[in-house]
């Protein structure tokens, strides 16, 4: 199996990660091949140490930065038929491939993905994880904690037939966010299953602060925009759900400005006050959210869960309406990068 991993400033993750891959349980040979980006933090050198340590980790270089260009180059850098996507931010259970490999065969998919358990370390990051294992944080995709094993529209990471990439052209080095829906798309409309099995789970570690969320969600919800405009109706209904809130809390705004200002009055103000009850919902729905069990145990993680979760989709649905307008364009996700806003040094 060829485990593929694009790399950029990672050094506080990458250990970890490098050593759940190695440490799979699977009588097969294995490789890791690491696209390294031009990282700033030692995570070069770290990668270099892991790959002096263990011949199984093999490096290339990936100047560009971006993560389809990094997997593709780690692609065809590869030996083996299956490959196995896997992130710096991710931790694999050792059992993880096997079983993969085991579903692929069994159900004869193309591509096979299991769940994103996401977790954290501060209390921040583990707001952000429990908005991830949440069916309202991330609008209810089957790999943020589904159950029912079946086709799905695409798959986390993914254990993949090396033959059926080739056929459909590897991943799209055009899109830097959303790569892997585009290439399940391709996948699907040439015949092939895209399989979810919840038995499959892998640790994530998400975004650790607050700058770095907005910059990762908003960059997301642009390609995701951009992907609207490039295949239309192809995008889940559940896409729509964070520009439309966007949309109507402007709307709500307006309105209450014009109806501060004495523009709006009489019935027509009585109808257009009709635009706050979507808005009242949301709060009421974050609220409920963060004042239940999903929300965490103590106040503190209640009203990081009740900051997290608006942040998430406001961000997300302000990027995805700046994607459908004027397109992606040039837009990289700056939240792995510190205080730079472009990939490359």
């Amino acid at each position: 199996m060829s485990f593929v991993m694009p790399v950029l400033n990672e050094r506080a993750y990458l250990r970890r990660a490098v050593e759940t891959v190695l440490a799979q349980d699977i009588a097969a040979p294995t490789e890791l091949i690491l696209a390294l980006g031009p990282s700033n933090d030692g995570t070069t050198e770290l990668a270099h140490e892991l790959a002096r340590a263990d011949a199984r980790v093999v490096l290339v270089d990936n100047p560009a930065a971006d993560i389809p260009v990094g997997l593709n180059l780690a692609i065809r850098a590869g030996r083996y038929p299956t490959v196995v996507r896997v992130d710096a931010h991710s931790e694999l259970d050792p059992s993880y491939a096997r079983r993969a490999l085991q579903t692929l065969d069994r159900v004869r998919a193309a591509n096979v993905g299991g769940v994103m358990q996401a977790d954290g370390r501060t209390p921040f990051q583990r707001a952000v994880a429990r908005a991830y294992n949440s069916t309202i944080g991330l609008g209810g995709g089957a790999y943020h904690g589904g159950t029912q094993e079946g086709e799905a529209e695409s798959a986390y990471l993914g254990v993949m037939r090396r033959d059926v990439l080739e056929e459909v052209g590897l991943f799209d080095e055009s899109i830097r966010r959303g790569e892997d829906w585009e290439l399940n798309l391709r996948i699907r409309r040439a015949g092939y299953r895209v399989w979810f099995d919840p038995s499959l789970s892998v640790t994530y570690w998400p975004r650790e602060s607050w700058t770095r969320l907005v910059r990762q969600f908003a960059a997301t919800g642009r390609w995701r925009g951009e992907l609207v405009r490039r295949f239309g109706r192809g995008n889940s209904l559940r896409f729509f759900a964070p520009p439309a809130l966007v949309l109507t809390i402007i709307l709500a705004v307006v309105v209450g400005v014009l109806q501060a200002t004495g523009v709006l009055t009489g019935w027509w103000s009585v109808a257009a006050s009709l635009v706050y009850l979507p808005v009242i919902a949301y709060v009421v729905l974050i609220a409920g959210v963060a004042l239940g069990s999903g929300g965490g145990r103590g106040w503190r993680d209640k009203l990081w869960s009740a900051a997290v979760l608006p942040t998430m989709h406001l961000s997300w649905g302000w990027g995805f309406l700046g994607g459908v307008i004027v397109g992606a364009r040039d837009t990289v996700d700056t939240s792995r990068l510190g205080s730079r806003n472009t990939p490359l040094p």
